[in-house]
């Protein structure tokens, strides 16, 4: 079972992070190519590329940070859940944390597609007399072409193709590794790059550009973000034998083997009295032979990142939606065995256009790997943040010992996040600009629907008040059972009230029933479904739901231990739902722009009656008009 778990884990969790050789290191090396380039410029890019994956994703993802886990599940809004649980009245930081990191990982699902499959597409060009054949315009069409195809199948569900990414994965990874030990032998001294000294160096005698340098360095570790990420798929212990046993050995011979294949290129190059160029160093390394295999190899790889960054955005979405951050999206079930995989039609269509926008804007791999690293960097000072809040206040460990952990993380977060900010202006403004624009759905959404919620508030009156006040004065009684949503179970529902002013009836059974996001992935069926009884007319209702899970109202109300209590006979039950008409106004509640804008969301966010699985022929739609 945990081998199994392993070669998924391989093929899911690592996509990302193990398809960085082929630009990361080039990128690095480039930053420091404007005046020449010599051996101690090599040796410090590649200390510290090996020292970020020791640090940032050896000691603080893969030994710390998977133990902070919400019942499995990881991610940073599973983590702003966890942490919002451990500190209960104060939990508003954990939500604007959580929704700043769920914002700025939708810049980075729109760049990884674009920047992966393009990069692994420019190695068409270093195939022996194929540069001609494929110039800029062929390989970015070509690029095109995979990634709407790639997006295109979605629909699908990739539980058929999904049983090829761990051993896909696992070939690249041994290829991978194989390359870079086979080019060590060109220069053996370059395994002394191990010593910090060489990156602290390099630091220390090159000011700017020194801090840009690190800012491309940073492409070595983005992907790391999906090792908790993925965890409530694989488990901690298979994602951890994966990362120790192939990937990071694997990464880090192929760094070194560029890095040695530099050194020697630049020997030569000196003995010729000719200029060192920087160079596709990744593809390269290859034999002639060889390279048109790598190039197809390098491919399927990237598709298989681009598939795990895609299925995350899916994913960060739906948890996004049970938290109520985001309005309500359709979101569809894809394979019957696994409840993760699901696909979201808004969200995939919307990725897929920020994806063909940056491939046909930036043109070639280099330009976009500036756009990359800042979305990353700041996901990950986020989860940072959301970390000290977790052992902090979750594990009750001491201020001082919680700081002396963290802060040693945080600041070298807010290193990477600063090199990565020098690069706005190349092209890190595109995830700033993505993350922004979801900030401000975020947190419209947020602000609207709490005037709305406030607006019932206002309006309604207590349940067992109304349920006195009918026991004296009983209306026209129907057969059958009512169920009415509401996001209050205490409070009279306005349907309801609407239903009794303009109807005149009530029905002889009552069900007030309200639908509640947990701060934990999943709820068992037996805590699922609580029940009190208000008296002979009326119970109320409460259906908790984890955040990893779609709500499916007349299933739930249906369970045994409900069916016993409630008595429910699905062909006499009816579902009124309260749909408020909503009305702008400057002059209260949010600024009229904002009221167009939540006014807009609520109008394209996804039906009630699809979201909670409600048959459309018995729901009964009532309300009024909301100022907002």
């Amino acid at each position: 079972m945990v081998v199994a778990l392993t070669i998924g884990a391989i093929g899911v969790v690592f996509g990302d992070i193990g398809t960085s050789p082929l630009y990361a290191f080039r990128e690095a090396l480039g930053q420091s190519a404007a005046d020449g380039i010599d051996p101690s410029e090599i040796l410090g890019v590649l200390s510290l590329a090996l020292w970020s994956l020791l640090l940032v994703v050896t000691l603080k993802y893969v030994v710390f940070l998977m133990r902070a886990d919400n019942q499995g599940e990881g991610g940073v809004l599973a983590l702003a859940a966890l942490a919002r649980r451990a500190i209960g009245v104060r939990s508003r930081v954990a939500i604007v944390l959580g929704a700043a990191g769920a914002a700025l990982f939708y810049g980075d699902a729109i760049i990884t597609p674009a920047l992966s499959v393009l990069s692994a597409m420019e190695g068409l060009r270093t195939i022996p007399g194929a540069a001609a054949v494929f110039d800029e315009h062929v390989v970015r069409l070509v690029t095109i072409m995979i990634l709407i195809g790639l997006f295109f199948i979605q629909s699908h569900g990739t539980a058929l193709v999904s049983k090829l990414f761990g051993p896909v994965c696992i070939l690249w990874f041994l290829a991978i590794g194989g390359l870079g030990a086979w080019h060590i032998a060109d220069e053996l001294s370059i395994l002394r790059v191990f010593s910090p000294y060489y990156g602290v160096m390099f630091l220390g005698t090159h000011g700017v550009t020194g801090l840009f340098v690190l800012g491309a360095v940073f492409l070595t570790v983005t992907g790391a973000e999906a090792l908790t990420a993925d965890m409530g798929h694989f488990g901690k212990l298979p994602i951890r034998i994966g990362w120790f046993a192939l990937v990071f050995p694997a990464l880090a011979l192929n760094y070194l083997g560029q890095g040695a294949f530099a050194l020697a290129r630049l020997e030569q190059a000196a003995a010729a009295g000719v200029p060192f160029e920087n160079q596709d160093w990744f593809f390269l390394m290859a034999p002639d032979s060889l390279r048109p295999m790598l190039v197809i190899l390098a491919g399927m790889a990237t598709v298989i990142a681009s598939q795990a960054v895609i299925t995350g955005a899916f994913s960060v979405t739906q948890q996004a939606v049970q938290l109520g951050l985001l309005p309500r999206m359709k979101i569809r079930q894809t394979s019957a065995a696994y409840a993760g995989q699901i696909y979201v039609p808004t969200i995939n269509w919307l990725l897929l256009v920020g994806v063909l926008v940056l491939v046909v804007q930036f043109k070639t791999s280099s330009a976009m790997a500036a756009a990359y690293g800042i979305a990353v960097t700041g996901t990950m000072v986020v989860t940072t943040c959301l970390a000290y809040l977790v052992v902090r206040h979750r594990w009750n460990w001491s201020r001082p010992l919680a700081l002396g952990v963290i802060l040693p993380f945080l600041t070298l977060d807010l290193i990477f996040f600063g090199a990565n900010i020098l690069r706005v202006i190349e092209g890190g403004w595109v995830p700033l600009v993505v993350a922004a624009a979801i900030g401000l759905l975020i947190y419209t959404w947020v602000r609207g629907r709490g005037i709305v919620a406030a607006f019932e508030r206002r309006q309604s009156i207590p349940l067992a008040d109304l349920a006195a006040a009918l026991a004296k004065r009983p209306p026209e009684r129907v057969s059958g059972t009512a169920v009415f949503l509401t996001a209050n179970p205490l409070a009279t529902p306005g349907a309801l009230l609407h239903n009794l002013k303009h109807n005149k009836v009530l029905h002889e059974r009552n069900l007030i029933v309200s639908v509640r996001t947990a701060d934990r992935p999943v709820v068992a069926d037996e805590k699922r479904v609580q029940l009190e009884r208000i008296d002979d007319n009326f119970s109320s209702v409460v259906l908790t739901y984890g955040f990893m899970e779609s709500p499916d109202v007349p299933r739930d109300l249906g369970l045994r231990q409900a069916r016993a209590k409630l008595g429910l006979d699905p062909m006499k039950t009816s579902y009124f739902i309260g749909r408020n008409t909503l009305k702008p106004d400057s002059d209260q509640g949010m600024p009229l722009w904002q009221d167009r804008l939540f006014m807009f969301l609520q109008r394209n966010a996804s039906d009630p009656t699809d979201f909670l699985r409600i048959p459309p022929g018995k729901v009964v739609e009532l309300g009024e008009q909301v100022t907002v």
